[in-house]
């Protein structure tokens, strides 16, 4: 790419914040949530406690992954089509879980973030094509995802006007990523991402027929129809997406910085058996939670909207207002607040991954570590995606459609970030000791078959 261009995309990249930085006078929105003393307590306690620190970025990127937009996706998959396609939220469990140890594995052993492992070792017109194409994408979910915010609030006080809602999210949101100090929003994070457990308390008070729900999660059963097949790519795009391949590797290189090492060849050295230990444990652990979440999803929407005859969902707010006549208030309230939650977990995601992919493309100084003034042009892009996804709500653009070019342009994306990942997961020479076990690997080539398979499949489902 000709340095001008490059200078031109740096330089507008930079804009925004430019503005931000000479007309807002930085403030800290939120304070630290103390965990309140327990004392020394006893033995499960302790563990409890050893535990929840363990847990990090892998936690915080799996419950991103439940987003407004995803509980969307699950919700109709439920209403639609009951039980049929609750097996896919256990064997997505694994893959994803392997593909997001791989992106954790690399950004702790190079010291880099994915886009800048790709930058150096391949060939950067894929990358700048990815990263382009990652950029549009979490912009729409972003914009959903607001609208779907706003709209829960208003299920919860009617009252409520839509653009103020939508709006006071988008700032809201805005200023915790750039003027909150990394360590303490990378814990605002972690907290959030208990929002979770509302849409599984749900699905328990929903009064399932629970032998039927399970005989179903382990039963596989698949359609071809064009439907189906455009559902099914928009649930592994929504589960096996490109923002968080990104965004895990580079929450690793962060949590390094925290660590106080700054740079590149102080995070490349040796990596410790207990970090890669760590890791694991946290990731496996976010990516249960995200795909259990599905799982719940599901089972109630089937279990309760199917039965019913009510098979056309195209968002969570209507899922919750679908669900509150059969399973009640307590369902229809926790619903609600679980898209409120995630939306505000997951926005920062989004617009994060397609920073971070930029600014590894293009070498600008980046990192939330950083404050406003130190990595203008890396501010710059997370400003420019909420801008368009705020914008989104104004423009008249059905989002659930929306949605799915969303899923078919993270279908397109998908399979090569996923080849770039299992390539350099399984190179010696850029991952030494923790290069990937032959079990992994064939895993990654079968996850990134599965994806070429699926947005293939959805994009002739489309326009055939």
């Amino acid at each position: 790419m000709a340095k001008k261009q490059k200078d031109f995309i740096t330089r507008t990249a930079e804009a925004p914040s430019e503005v931000l930085a000479r007309t807002i006078v930085a403030s800290q929105v939120i304070r630290d949530k103390a965990l309140a003393s327990t004392g020394a307590g006893n033995g499960l306690i302790q563990k409890t406690k050893d535990y929840w620190h363990t847990l990090g970025p892998g936690l915080t990127t799996g419950a991103s992954d439940d987003d407004p937009s995803g509980i969307a996706t699950y919700s109709q998959t439920g209403a639609q089509y009951g039980f049929q396609f609750l097996w896919l939220s256990i064997w997505t469990f694994p893959l994803m879980s392997v593909v997001q140890e791989m992106c954790a594995r690399i950004g702790l052993v190079t010291g880099r973030g994915l886009a800048g492992n790709i930058r150096v070792f391949f060939d950067k017109r894929v990358l700048y094509t990815c990263t382009v194409l990652l950029f549009a994408a979490n912009a729409i979910n972003i914009g959903a995802n607001l609208g779907a915010m706003a709209t829960a609030v208003q299920l919860l006080v009617p009252q409520a006007g839509y653009t103020l809602v939508v709006v006071g999210f988008a700032v809201v949101s805005l200023l915790l990523q750039i003027f909150t100090p990394y360590e303490r929003y990378a814990k605002y994070l972690k907290w959030l991402a208990l929002v979770l457990l509302s849409y599984i308390l749900s699905s328990l008070l929903a009064n399932l027929d629970w032998g039927q729900v399970l005989r179903a999660a382990v039963t596989p059963s698949l359609r071809f129809d064009k439907e189906s097949l455009i559902l099914i790519c928009a649930i592994l795009g929504t589960t096996i997406s490109p923002y968080l391949f990104f965004w895990q590797t580079s929450q690793e290189v962060e949590e390094q910085i925290l660590q106080g090492k700054t740079t590149l060849h102080a995070r490349r050295l040796a990596t410790p058996k207990a970090d890669i230990k760590r890791m694991r444990i946290d990731v496996w652990s976010g990516m249960f939670l995200s795909n259990l979440v599905m799982f719940f999803i599901i089972a109630a929407c089937g279990g309760i909207l199917y039965a019913h005859g009510i098979t056309e969902i195209t968002s969570a707010a209507q899922a919750a207002e679908a669900l509150r006549p059969f399973a009640g208030n307590a369902t229809y309230f926790l619903f609600a607040i679980g898209i409120i939650g995630t939306g505000m977990l997951s926005i920062p995601v989004l617009a994060g991954s397609s920073s971070y992919a930029f600014a590894e493309s293009f070498r600008w100084k980046e990192g939330l570590w950083r404050k406003l003034d130190q990595a203008k042009a890396f501010y710059g892009v997370i400003i420019f995606s909420m801008l368009i996804g705020l914008g989104m709500n104004f423009l008249g653009i059905d989002p659930f459609k929306a949605l799915i070019y969303s899923a078919l342009l993270n279908g397109l994306v998908a399979p090569v970030i996923l080849f770039l990942i299992v390539r350099l997961a399984s190179n010696r020479k850029i991952m030494g000791h923790w290069t990937n076990k032959k079990h992994v690997t064939w895993i990654g080539w079968v996850t990134t078959a599965m994806m070429t398979v699926s947005g293939a499949a959805a994009i002739w489902a489309l326009f055939a």
